[in-house]
């Protein structure tokens, strides 16, 4: 993404634009083979549908988010995983 905001933790980047459209929230998952194994990647990208779940309310209309999975995020607990994101939304200033 050309514009927005990109905040970094040790396992994921987000990338996070706003615009003033009126059409709902949306969200994209990036998770390349260097994560690791299909299992492990699938495993990702359930994790990362869940969290955004959880937060779906924190985001407004008009707003992208895009998560890019990093080598070693598979290996995470989901507790350490939740709060690599909470930290990156923090940054972009969304939760």
């Amino acid at each position: 993404m050309k514009t927005g905001r990109k905040a970094t933790a040790p396992h994921l980047v987000i990338y996070l634009n706003s615009s003033s459209s009126s059409a709902p929230a949306r969200f994209g998952f990036v998770v390349a083979k260097t994560v690791g194994s299909a299992v492990q990647r699938n495993l990702v990208k359930r994790r990362a549908r869940a969290a955004i779940r959880e937060r779906i309310n924190t985001f407004s209309a008009g707003q992208d988010l895009v998560i890019r999975a990093l080598p070693g995020l598979a290996e995470l607990t989901w507790l350490e995983f939740s709060s690599e994101l909470d930290g990156c939304l923090e940054q972009t200033q969304i939760s």
